[in-house]
């Protein structure tokens, strides 16, 4: 092995993805839509005959990738090397491959047929990891954690309402996707600047017959929209908003995966350890996330390639320029193959997931004369006490106790110190008989069950065949 591979090819991306973005299936929907373009054009009345459209039917998949090579370093233009090598292959249609088409015919109308697809690949996954989600929300609804600010212990929560708000940045990025799909607009037929002068000429000045070609065969393609103007062509913006709601999912999952690194460093959740898995060549006691580290890095660097693709919509001249060309074969398949390993991982994470409830409530312990402090003063103030001049004996009694725990390493004394105040008058038998943690968590068992049922189950009801992702990693 002396040359590079790509390891979102080696290590990461599925085979559906891979495949999506594979010569093969780039080079053969060319070679379907000359087809599909030779058809509707024989239907229209141009001299095309049976014969031809069979013989290039029956070679879409028949590519010599080497004659297409020698082809491309003799004209520096790889549609028509292209055009060439199927010709040879199917010679009786030599005459009427690409007939009135641009490059951009071939080449855009591709890229958004694996733009669409490529999220349709992707919309499977998200809805897997939305299901894995919602599942384990609703699993741990009750269990109260921890809540953290400045990733300083705050209110009580629960796991699983802390698990709502990963499945809840997802959901905006899946209705953000579903929005693209549905919306997006097919290039079409449209000529060298976006005027269709060409099939002027093909069909005698007739503009119907040019709508109906431009139309017809942007349904064969499964497009319902279609750019009713462009240059030569498609709007680049495309690009720029596609790798933006990329960035957008990896934006979402390096979140998740940084609040389980530092979850497993507290050890109260943690990902998936296989029983032969080695965490530190060194360290053999270690359990690395490694799964979440991986996530954090393809996600890092996802989110870094919109400023790529807006700098290539903004930077284009006039009906078209050649300066996209590079960018995107690099920018788009890489964003989606990185996007896909990350939602692989993620549900695979979410599969195997290990919660602790001993440990998570023993660090509730230690923090819940902390979190009990806005109860006393609720309930002191219900006994007939001043909110003010109770907060203030309250903050005292919490500094002092914080300053033992920190600089002496001494248990949380807080509780005592407030059960021996005589200036309270609060009912302090509830506190001598220790303090439910359930009482401090709100209304988040409801939030997660209102959640999932009225936002997420709509959306998982609705797709309920897609749901079938494989959680296997491939190292």
């Amino acid at each position: 092995m002396n040359s590079y591979k790509n390891p979102l090819e080696e290590r990461y991306s599925s085979e559906e993805m891979l495949f999506n973005f594979s010569p093969d299936n780039k080079f053969q929907t060319w070679r379907r839509l000359w087809v599909a373009l030779a058809e509707i054009q024989k239907d229209l009345g141009l001299n095309i005959t049976d014969e031809q459209i069979s013989d290039l039917k029956n070679n879409i998949e028949n590519i010599d990738y080497d004659v297409a090579a020698d082809y491309e370093k003799k004209f520096r233009h790889d549609v028509m090397a292209h055009v060439h090598t199927f010709g040879d292959v199917a010679p009786s249609a030599q005459g009427i491959i690409h007939l009135g088409a641009t490059s951009a015919f071939v080449g855009d109308n591709t890229d958004l047929i694996q733009i669409r697809d490529g999220l349709k690949i992707l919309k499977t996954k998200v809805i897997s990891v939305m299901k894995a989600l919602s599942t384990f929300a609703l699993e741990y609804k009750d269990l109260p954690t921890l809540g953290f600010t400045h990733f300083q212990p705050a209110q009580l929560t629960t796991v699983g309402k802390r698990a709502t708000l990963w499945l809840q940045s997802l959901l905006l990025d899946f209705e953000e996707l579903e929005f693209f799909i549905d919306t997006l607009r097919f290039r079409g037929v449209k000529g060298t600047t976006g005027t269709a002068a060409s099939f002027l000429e093909l069909f005698d000045g007739d503009y119907s017959k040019v709508k109906f070609l431009d139309k017809e065969l942007s349904k064969r393609f499964g497009f319902s929209n279609v750019f009713g103007v462009s240059g030569q062509t498609y709007d680049r913006k495309i690009d720029a908003k596609v790798v933006s709601l990329l960035s957008n999912i990896a934006q979402s999952a390096h979140k998740f995966s940084n609040d389980l690194r530092l979850l497993q460093n507290l050890k109260e959740i943690e990902e998936p350890f296989e029983k032969s898995q080695i965490g530190s060549s060194a360290m053999a006691y270690k359990r690395n996330p490694m799964r979440s580290e991986r996530i954090g890095a393809l996600a890092k660097f996802v989110i870094s390639l919109p400023t790529s693709s807006a700098m290539v919509a903004a930077t284009q001249w006039f009906e078209r320029t050649l300066d996209d060309s590079a960018n995107k074969r690099l920018t788009i398949p890489q964003a989606f193959l990185a996007v896909d390993a990350i939602l692989l991982i993620w549900n695979n994470i979410m599969n195997g997931l290990v919660v602790y409830p001993n440990r998570i409530n023993k660090h509730i312990q230690e923090e819940l004369p902390f979190m009990a402090t806005e109860y006393i003063i609720m309930e002191e103030v219900k006994a007939g006490g001043n909110r003010q001049e109770i907060h203030e004996i309250i903050r005292v009694h919490s500094m002092e106790a914080s300053k033992k725990v920190k600089e002496q390493g001494l248990e949380n004394d807080l509780l005592e110190r407030i059960l021996n105040d005589s200036s309270l008058k609060l009912d302090k038998s509830k506190l001598k008989n220790g303090l439910d943690p359930k009482q401090f968590i709100g209304f988040a068992p409801i939030q997660t069950e209102e959640f999932i049922k009225n936002e997420i189950n709509p959306v998982l009801d609705k797709y309920r065949d897609l749901i079938d992702l494989k959680s296997e990693l491939k190292v």
